[in-house]
């Protein structure tokens, strides 16, 4: 920057014409600015979060600021917890819980991809494809409302469904139940944890929610810049934050600790293919204003959760940001909270910045070995 200011000196000395002059002040004081404004940044966001500048949102959105990651409600469990944790860490990566006896929970969710599969959507029973992306079950004690069409209130009730599901584990309680009552090994975890020998579905079901209650996130680049470390977003990821939280509007939606409003939301995404229209929480809710609303999944791990959305049919994160650019306005019912915006090439660049600086890979897992 003093070079910049050296020519203009020696412009002055000598006495070039005043348009010369002119233009020149403005190049360099357009390298100032660029230079002021990445620092002024950083210390805008050096400061505590309650201090950070308003976020662009629409009138009726109750947001809360970004946040680290909170812990998960059994991230301390007393012995009797370990039990039934470590009873329901063996139920999920059980292939016994499906008709067939080689998908198992962890089929569709898998450790070392995030607790995803990697795949557009799931393949089920004897191949079959099942009708939506299976999400990442990182952080799911924090929804209020389960699966992307929310039909479930609660982790101990979304666990039922995969297994009875004719496309998915395809089996029926009772011969789960008949299987697991086999095992000498099950009956003593299951006296270990509930005090009872006897297994039944409720049991079953409230040990594998317990053990879905202790999958939480790693902590990220974001995490660390909030609890002090204030070099540890880069300055392409700082302008990124301010970013998602400003001219991308990203907050109406995408907002508090898990980057989700925990709401549903038509965002404007065609049908991924030819298949019939998939009305998401209008199946749950049976309002007309809820056709084709899916849960906002949380940011957090994105980048590493792909493909994207209920249809999983997104493998690219320009295309998504893309798509917000032109607002949701294209289809029927699309939200309003959904509005045009315009990034240049490097905004683009910045905000992908930030959502990878709030992606982290899982949090180190050791499978279990499974009782006989």
């Amino acid at each position: 920057m003093l070079f910049n200011f050296m020519i203009f000196e020696v412009l002055i000395k000598f006495h070039l014409q005043r348009k010369y002059k002119l233009l020149l002040l403005i190049i360099c004081g357009g390298f100032l600015l660029v230079s002021f404004t990445t620092e002024s940044l950083r210390i805008i966001y050096s400061r505590p979060p309650s201090e950070w500048p308003a976020p662009a949102v629409d009138d009726g959105v109750e947001w809360k600021e970004l946040g680290v990651l909170p812990a998960g409600p059994l991230s301390n469990p007393n012995d009797s917890l370990k039990k039934i944790i470590e009873l329901g860490k063996a139920l999920f990566f059980d292939t016994r819980l499906s008709g067939s006896g080689k998908i198992s929970c962890a089929t569709c969710h898998v450790p070392e991809l995030n607790w995803t599969d990697g795949k557009e959507k799931s393949i089920g029973h004897e191949g079959a494809i099942t009708k939506r992306n299976a999400p990442t079950i990182q952080n799911s004690w924090y929804y209020n409302r389960l699966f992307w069409d929310g039909r479930s209130s609660n982790l101990q009730d979304q666990a039922f469904a995969p297994i009875n599901s004719e496309i998915e584990m395809h089996s029926e309680m009772h011969e789960v139940m008949r299987k697991l009552s086999k095992s000498k090994g099950y009956k003593k975890m299951f006296k270990e944890a509930f005090g009872s020998y006897e297994i039944d579905p409720f049991v079953m079901t409230e040990a594998i929610a317990t053990f879905e209650k202790t999958i939480t996130s790693n902590e990220t680049k974001f995490d660390k810049f909030l609890k002090g470390n204030k070099n540890a977003l880069t300055s392409s990821e700082l302008r990124g934050l301010h970013i998602f939280r400003t001219k991308a509007r990203c907050m109406n939606c995408h907002y508090g600790p898990l980057f989700t409003d925990n709401l549903f939301h038509h965002n404007g995404f065609p049908q991924a293919d030819n298949s019939p229209l998939d009305k998401g929480y209008y199946l749950v809710s049976h309002q007309q204003a809820d056709i084709g609303k899916f849960k906002t999944p949380s940011l957090r791990d994105v980048i590493r959760t792909s493909p994207w959305m209920h249809h999983g049919a997104i493998i690219k994160m320009d295309s998504i940001i893309a798509h917000y650019q032109k607002g949701a306005a294209r289809l029927p019912g699309a939200d309003t909270l959904i509005q045009p915006f315009s990034l240049t090439p490097k905004e683009n660049q910045d905000l992908i910045q930030f959502l990878k600086a709030i992606t982290a890979p899982p949090v180190s897992f050791q499978k279990p070995v499974l009782p006989l």
